[in-house]
């Protein structure tokens, strides 16, 4: 299966959101994916872009190859926070 990292439209009518997604190659734009990875609002601009750093490098790390225009998020974006899980004894 080639997975690529790509982005997925969401919001309103001439107010575009995206979402960071993995999707297999044949996966249509906006359909079926296999995580969502982060967020993008064109409207606030790449520096504000967020993702989980973790994951995208799980998925890079199994061959997923990010489009032209994530990897310019992934260079720029704010890595969102990860979230600690802490083991009780």
């Amino acid at each position: 299966m080639a997975t690529h990292i790509r982005l997925a439209r969401t919001g309103a009518k001439k107010r575009p959101m995206y979402r960071l997604v993995v999707a297999d190659k044949s996966f249509p734009r906006d359909g079926r994916f296999l995580e969502i990875l982060g967020t993008y609002d064109p409207a606030k601009g790449i520096e504000k872009a967020t993702y989980d750093k973790v994951r995208v490098d799980f998925w890079i790390s199994r061959g997923a190859l990010p489009s032209e225009t994530v990897g310019q998020i992934l260079q720029r974006g704010i890595p969102a926070k990860v979230k600690e899980v802490s083991a009780s004894s």
